[in-house]
């Protein structure tokens, strides 16, 4: 790979991936509304889009070409089928950043248990996605328009929940900040369990899938899941203080309808390796706390 586009690219693992590129002497070209400044200098070219305006991806993508597209802000079946519109054509790979939210609510979740050529997306925007469930459908829909639609090869990369000291959602820091100010939170359901993997390891093995000629769905994290029982069992041995669980409490960002783990034998089969979710969780965990003191 001598030249990627990333469509995203400033925060998280976007931005992890374009160091991990520009470490490899990759030509970066960053597709974004502009709306995030990024840290990259003249490292990187830039293009403004709006994932929500075929046009501006036609104009932006005119008279281009990448060795791979990193597709990190896809959020609709409209998005998926303008964006390989506007690069048909133009590259050689298609590096989809989907979700375990394809699957059904459930653990330990294998590759084939959705397959997206087999499910009929309707064409949406946005906007008419709705919550988990619309959240579910957009990313169903999009793996399904870009494996029936793509002349180039696809690889869907369907992430666990991604954690790291850079995660800017604040999701786990949530219940290590609850824990350690004694403040009420509510759990909904305590034995529903989730996958997580580190913003390091993801950024790592988007590098690598591209390299590879690996294409077709793929599951990456660490190897077991966690109850969130579990998770604030381990957050209360670490601080040595209780948690203060109440239904009246602050919801836990984690309270999902139900279950969403995978199982990531097909991924450490073929060599990939990811941080052991203890040595993660614990990590964190103490990076947090740190923190707040």
């Amino acid at each position: 790979m001598k030249s990627a586009l990333i469509l995203g690219g400033t925060q998280f693992v976007g931005k992890r991936l374009v160091q991990l590129l520009l470490a490899e002497g990759v030509e970066v070209t960053i597709a974004t509304r502009g709306k995030t400044p990024d840290s990259f200098g003249d490292q990187v070219s830039r293009v403004k889009i709006s994932r929500e305006d075929a046009e501006s991806q036609q104009q932006a993508f005119q008279d281009k070409q990448w060795d791979v597209v990193f597709d990190q802000t896809c959020y609709s079946s409209q998005e998926a089928l303008d964006t390989l519109k506007a690069l048909e054509g133009k590259i050689q790979k298609y590096v989809f950043t989907s979700s375990q939210a394809v699957y059904d609510f459930g653990t330990n979740h294998r590759e084939e248990n959705f397959n997206a050529l087999e499910f009929q997306p309707t064409i949406k925007n946005r906007s008419e996605y709705i919550g988990y469930v619309g959240y579910q459908e957009a990313k169903r829909a999009a793996e399904a328009i870009l494996f029936h639609k793509s002349t180039v090869p696809v690889v869907a990369i369907r992430f666990p929940i991604i954690i790291g000291e850079d995660d800017f959602t604040n999701r786990l820091k949530f219940h290590v900040d609850h824990v350690n100010n004694g403040k009420a939170m509510f759990i909904d359901n305590p034995d529903l369990r989730y996958s997580f993997i580190d913003s390091e390891d993801a950024a790592k093995f988007l590098l690598s899938i591209a390299n590879s000629d690996y294409q077709g769905a793929i599951n990456p994290g660490s190897s077991i899941d966690i109850s969130l029982r579990e998770l604030v069992a381990l957050i209360e041995e670490l601080i040595k203080k209780r948690a203060n669980l109440q239904s009246d409490g602050d919801p836990s960002p984690y309270n999902l309808p139900g279950s969403w783990s995978v199982d990531t034998s097909r991924a450490i089969s073929l060599g990939y390796k990811f941080t052991p979710l203890n040595q993660l969780l614990h990590e964190l965990i103490h990076y947090y706390n740190e923190f707040h003191h």
